[in-house]
């Protein structure tokens, strides 16, 4: 897309425009600078700027155009972030209907679909371009003039929902595209919109910090992300698109480059689009093909993102147009299915667990099977629309299948193997732990127990108070804590603090050691930094990353009190949800006395480190620690914020430092790959803070 001397001038301009004043005849040079970096970025995962200069010149960019409103363009990477909600989605029509795919899934059938396209064509030799098939959602892009015009879902093949607005959150896909340098005004492209494995796994992890449910499956999100209303909701969820195929544009004569399919992936490629060119083949027989798949599905598990199948398309566009279609699906291409991680299971019965924030989740007992290597015997329904959409009922025989080889979860159920016996699944009505009445907001698929004082409730929030990412109780776990409650020794989190050990001592299998080391954990949790104790406290939405934003604005927990959703909102990672319910936290005062009694028994409620903290050359540094350190990972990590430095999460252009110990795994080999980041031994790193 750029040549080396394109890409040398911008990085050049880009150095010269982070510490000067901008004017407006360098705003087009700018907007440049911006979509080359995101294009690096998020399409060739090569990012050439610091975040802190890319975050530079766009609020330089941001500045000239509310200064100039006239200047903004409907490109202008500014206006990729979309304000307020989509009221809903139009229905709009595809420039060519967006057909499926015939289905294979052994080498008979891709033997047989190669017979019928030699007869179809009367070719004896056909070259096919064979492809990764992505499990996400379907997408259709339509560019005129250079510039992205309209998304829109499948739907029905014929018209799918406009999601433009959700469309631009994605970073991968570009405002605009150079199209007219293959003579084109008008193009429809077709794609997949995915979310990485690892992207995945980290959103879910948010969720469950904020003790929401988890989502089934990558699919799943990156459909539902799709019909999101709140565009920036959409933009959290780090989406991807792959674009993959040209399926129309306003010119009867094609460009040389566009008369295969394989020359259209590299097309694609150039112009500025994500694609899978680097992973596709032209093959030369169908034997081929076959090795070629056999081959992908062995190391399927080494890509980032999820496949399920590969796709396998005649690569002439001229011997497409011979062979056909029909209503459903092209007749030439096919899709040849992997064989899928599933089992058969009888599903025996369904508890109801009740989390701490009070949502119910069914879980289903099956009869133990092993699933991709993994013995499976208890697994989540999610909500009660889970269980009634899939019309399941005790006895039930079940299709279980790991999503992304990691979250098992119910496919289907088999109805016509009943044999009558089955019962059916009856959703309690009143809260299995304490009998109270259940709510569901509208807004919400999940059953609720209201009742603050619930018993699964109160010991679910007592294990999160205690839990390594909270307070850091060392020795009071899980079951500790449910053997505690049942003997009465600890009934609410303040009562942590004065536990009665001379009587837990009488006790069975508590020895004086054991009990002098958690002494000594729960002790030394009262001098836990804020953040901790906020995100310990268990408010719904609040994760670790929230917890932080949150404490470095404040000196003391109780400026949280009165804070209105408006302010909580200017708070980095605050979004109006999160601000709702930070409000109605701290306006419950049985929330406030807890804090009040925490206070009383020792617990630290100021922000230590906000008042330590110093400035320098660490303020505002991103750090990570990966291997074996020879001090505690959290002490590193203390020491870096307390000199100014942010901790994160993962190796990407937003860090500064990787600070490795002894086998420093992935993490290490990733940073090596991106110049930005410095890596720093430990006796490096403390130099850097003697320094």
């Amino acid at each position: 897309m750029y040549t080396k001397q394109e890409e040398n001038s911008l990085l050049d301009i880009a150095k010269q425009f982070q510490d000067t004043e901008i004017g407006i005849d360098s705003i087009t040079q700018l907007r440049s600078i911006i979509e080359y970096a995101d294009w690096k970025y998020y399409v060739q995962d090569n990012p050439v700027l610091a975040d802190y200069e890319y975050d530079v010149l766009f609020k330089k960019l941001q500045t000239l155009e509310d200064k100039n409103p006239h200047l903004i363009t409907d490109t202008s990477p500014t206006q990729r972030v979309a304000k307020g909600l989509n009221a809903n989605f139009p229905t709009v029509a595809h420039l060519v209907p967006m057909l499926s795919l015939e289905n294979s899934y052994d080498e008979h059938d891709l033997i047989d679909w190669d017979r019928k396209c030699k007869e179809l064509s009367g070719e004896n030799l056909i070259h096919y371009c064979i492809e990764p098939k992505f499990d996400g959602a379907s997408i259709s892009l339509i560019y005129e003039n250079d510039k992205l015009l309209r998304a829109a879902t499948r739907g029905n093949g014929i018209e799918g929902d406009d999601i433009t607005a959700n469309a631009k959150q994605i970073r991968s896909i570009p405002l605009q595209a150079p199209i007219s340098n293959y003579h084109l005004s008008q193009i429809e492209i077709r794609g997949e919109v995915i979310i990485t494995k690892k992207r995945f796994e980290a959103y879910n992890n948010i969720l469950i910090s904020q003790g929401e449910q988890p989502l089934a499956n990558a699919r799943n999100a990156a459909s539902g992300s799709l019909r999101i209303k709140d565009p920036q909701a959409v933009a959290k969820r780090n989406l991807d698109a792959f674009l993959y195929n040209i399926s129309f544009t306003n010119q009867t004569q094609a460009h040389s480059q566009l008369v295969t399919h394989y020359g259209m992936l590299q097309a694609l490629s150039q112009i500025g689009f994500k694609t899978s060119f680097e992973q596709s083949k032209v093959l030369n027989t169908i034997e081929e093909v076959i090795a070629y798949v056999q081959e992908f599905e062995a190391k399927r598990d080494e890509l980032p993102y999820e496949i399920d199948g590969m796709v396998i398309k005649v690569n002439d566009m001229h011997l497409q147009e011979k062979i056909g279609q029909t209503s459903h699906h092209p007749r030439w291409a096919i899709a040849f299915k992997f064989k899928a991680r599933q089992a058969t299971s009888t599903l025996l019965d369904i508890e109801y667990q009740v989390g701490r924030t009070g949502s119910i989740t069914p879980v289903a007992k099956i009869s133990p099977v092993a699933v991709g290597g993994v013995t499976i015997s208890s697994l989540s329904l999610f909500n009660e629309d889970v269980v009634r959409e899939k019309q399941l009922m005790k006895g039930d025989t079940v299709l279980i299948e790991r999503a992304g080889d990691v979250i098992p979860y119910v496919v289907k159920s088999f109805p016509e193997l009943r044999k009558g016996s089955e019962e059916q699944i009856v959703f309690p009505t009143t809260c299995p732990a304490c009998n109270e009445t259940l709510f569901k907001p509208d807004e919400e698929a999940v059953w609720r127990c209201v009742n603050v004082n619930c018993k699964a409730q109160v010991i679910e929030r007592i294990i999160h108070f205690a839990s390594k990412d909270a307070m850091d109780i060392r020795g009071l776990g899980d079951a500790l804590v449910r053997k505690f409650y049942e003997k009465k020794f600890l009934q609410d989190i303040s009562g942590i603090y004065h536990l009665p050990f001379e009587e837990i001592k009488k006790q069975d299998g508590f020895g004086e050691k054991s009990m002098l080391n958690l002494k000594e954990a729960i002790e030394k949790s009262k001098n836990q930094p804020l953040q901790r104790l906020i995100f310990a406290l268990g408010i719904r939405y609040v994760g670790e990353t929230t917890a932080k934003a949150l404490a470095r604005t404040i000196t003391h927990i109780s400026e949280l009190y009165n804070k209105s959703q408006e302010e909580l909102t200017q708070i980095e990672d605050v979004g109006a949800k999160v601000a709702n319910s930070i409000v109605a936290y701290f306006s419950h005062q049985a929330n406030r006395d807890l804090i009040l009694a925490l206070e009383k028994m020792g617990v630290s409620l100021s922000n230590q480190q906000k008042d330590e903290a110093i400035s320098g050359n660490l303020t505002g540094k991103t750090f990570l620690f990966t291997g074996t350190l020879s001090m505690k990972r959290s002490e590193a990590e203390g020491l870096a914020e307390k000199h100014g430095g942010v901790i994160i999460s993962g190796v990407s252009a937003k860090l500064n430092y990787l600070v490795v110990g002894q086998d420093a795994g992935s993490k290490l080999e990733k940073a090596k790959k991106l110049d930005s980041i410095h890596i720093l031994t430990e006796e490096e790193f403390l130099q850097l803070i003697a320094n």
